[in-house]
């Protein structure tokens, strides 16, 4: 399948990366520590951000990403054309399972996913890459 998603510009991954960070400052991580910020991209050029939540019941929380997947939801998007994940330490912070999911729902299989820490992206996969062969919405039908 070729990819006919217009390429995230050098502006909009940069707004992205500071939308992500902004986000990861503000994260409620008192249980693991680990802050994680997201932003997302939809097909309105629009960005939403998250930050992880967790609470008492933990591991039971928020990821980033389904954060920023409900500012967009919340916002009227219906299609998310990338993904920024941003946190600290010397390995990528790529999104869990549960959020490749999440983030298939509303994207396709070419859609970059950005990963990131504070100061720069440091990988960029596509859904595909970090979900092959995924279930979604037109299996249903």
């Amino acid at each position: 399948m070729t990819d006919t998603r217009p390429p995230v510009t050098d502006a909009q991954r940069d707004a992205m990366l500071a939308a992500a960070t902004a986000a990861m400052a503000r994260a409620h991580a008192p249980y693991s520590k680990f802050q994680v910020g997201a932003a997302v991209l939809d097909a309105q050029g629009r960005i939403h951000a998250g930050c992880n939540v967790e609470n008492a019941a933990y591991p039971q929380g928020v990821c980033a990403e389904a954060g920023a997947l409900s500012a967009m939801v919340l916002a009227g998007g219906t299609q998310v054309q990338a993904v920024l994940v941003v946190g600290h330490g010397e390995g990528l912070v790529t999104p869990c399972g549960g959020c490749r999911q999440k983030i298939r729902e509303f994207a396709g299989p070419d859609t970059p996913i950005l990963i990131a820490s504070p100061q720069q992206v440091r990988a960029r996969f596509t859904l595909d890459a970090l979900l092959p062969h995924s279930f979604g919405p037109e299996h249903l039908a």
